[in-house]
């Protein structure tokens, strides 16, 4: 299978590095190129890729909002994998809640360029790496608005072991292993987790298991980032 996949970023130089080597992948197409966020959300409209690579900073319209009308026009059949700098991470929350499915730093190399591109498009969540995983549950912590109105009463005791493993980073594999139960078990319960509590991803499950409180960052340490 081929991925279709956009590039948009204000900066020319790097948004037709990242088309040109994401071309040279006979898996990979680039299907268009945008310069801000409101010909990304044309463009995905016009083209209907598997992926759009989004650079959260962008004029007219940000990443983070184009990323909310791509994937929401598409149903999610678009994935986004966000364009950040460790001085933009206070946006990660904000992405994944616009459904993001991924970061990726713009000095990435070319194997995590491909990696990412690859993992996010198959519909998992980039959320592996330690730092962003510490930001989400850092930003979830200290974010003001409401929580959900979705409760862990609706999940079975499994469905919440489920959910657990799912925002520690775990693959499906894993999960199976440590609750030593099959991998198509697996896909049962996150299936019915999603299903029951309106989760597109695994990017929306890692969010709500920090905000139900079944998962708290590890350590206390001042936040050394504000919120623009």
């Amino acid at each position: 299978m081929v991925i279709r996949a956009i590039v948009a970023d204000d900066q020319p130089v790097v948004r037709t590095a990242f088309a040109s080597l994401l071309g040279t992948q006979d898996d990979i197409e680039v299907v268009g190129e945008a310069e801000d966020g409101v010909q990304a959300v044309r463009i995905a409209a016009e083209r209907r890729p598997d992926l759009a690579l989004l650079d959260i900073r962008m004029p007219h319209k940000n990443g983070i909002e184009a990323a909310r009308e791509i994937t929401g026009a598409s149903n999610g059949a678009t994935k986004a994998l966000m364009l950040t700098t460790f001085g933009l991470d206070e946006y990660v929350y904000d992405a994944l809640s616009a459904g993001a499915s991924g970061f990726l730093l713009k000095d990435a190399t070319f194997p995590e360029l491909l990696h990412a591109v690859r993992v996010v498009a198959e519909g998992n969540a980039l959320l592996a790496p330690e730092l962003t995983k510490r930001l989400v549950a850092a930003f979830v912590k200290q974010r003001s608005v409401p929580l959900p109105v979705r409760t862990v009463e609706e999940l079975t005791g499994r469905e919440v072991e489920v959910l657990v493993q799912i925002a520690q980073g775990l693959s499906n594999a894993e999960i199976a292993s440590r609750l030593t139960i099959t991998d198509h078990t697996v896909k049962t319960h996150i299936n019915r987790v999603f299903a029951k509590m309106g989760l597109r991803d695994r990017a929306q499950a890692v969010i709500l298991a920090y905000e139900l409180g079944l998962v708290v960052p590890q350590g206390k340490r001042p936040d050394p980032l504000s919120r623009v």
